[in-house]
């Protein structure tokens, strides 16, 4: 029985303990995700989008243009699932059906830009510095501009007054959501790639 008192005791004290040291960093992390986020278009998202990141985050700038990489990641795939099961759907007018599946299309090219763009920042990672640093950098650049550019280029589609209703509502509030995380992730990795001695 003591030993499973002691044990118990042991557990508690672990768990408190990490729990402070969790408490105490926590506001140094945050605090550096609000100040980075200054950069992007918006800030407000950026950290409502982050700040559940910053104890991986910490206070590294990689980690940081890493982590915005990811969440534009999830909501491109999360918002591209959603045009999919749309544009299986019947009953829509031609136009707005070929808008949702350009979107789709669109959509899917977004996703591989950024996959590809969280890739090259892993060799980044792995300790690249001059030219070989600028090289994959640039890549990470044009790609997700070029993700940028495949998600307003739904957004567009849908601009016009020939798609009306619930599915253009729809499908604009996502897509905006998601450029909007892509234009934050961008604005952060440039910040990432001018801050980097090189």
């Amino acid at each position: 029985m003591k030993i499973f008192c002691l044990h118990f005791l042991l557990v508690l004290f672990i768990s408190i303990n990490q729990a402070f040291i969790s408490e105490s960093t926590q506001p140094s992390n945050t605090n550096f995700i609000k100040s980075s986020c200054k950069v992007t278009r918006y800030p407000a998202l950026c950290i409502h989008c982050l700040s559940i990141y910053a104890n991986k985050i910490q206070e590294n700038e990689l980690q940081l243009a890493q982590a915005a990489l990811e969440v534009s990641l999830s909501k491109a795939k999360s918002t591209t699932m959603f045009v999919y099961k749309l544009a299986k759907a019947k009953g829509m007018k031609p136009r707005t059906s070929q808008a949702v599946k350009d979107c789709m299309d669109t959509m899917s090219d977004s996703m591989d830009q950024i996959s590809k763009s969280i890739k090259e920042m892993s060799r980044v990672r792995r300790g690249g510095s001059g030219q070989d640093f600028m090289w994959h950098m640039s890549n990470v650049e044009t790609w997700v501009s070029a993700a940028l550019t495949d998600e307003n280029t739904c957004l567009d589609g849908f601009s016009g007054g020939f798609v009306f209703g619930k599915v253009k509502v729809a499908v604009r509030r996502r897509i905006v959501y998601v450029a909007q995380v892509t234009s934050n992730a961008l604005a952060l990795v440039n910040r990432f790639a001018a801050r980097h001695p090189h």
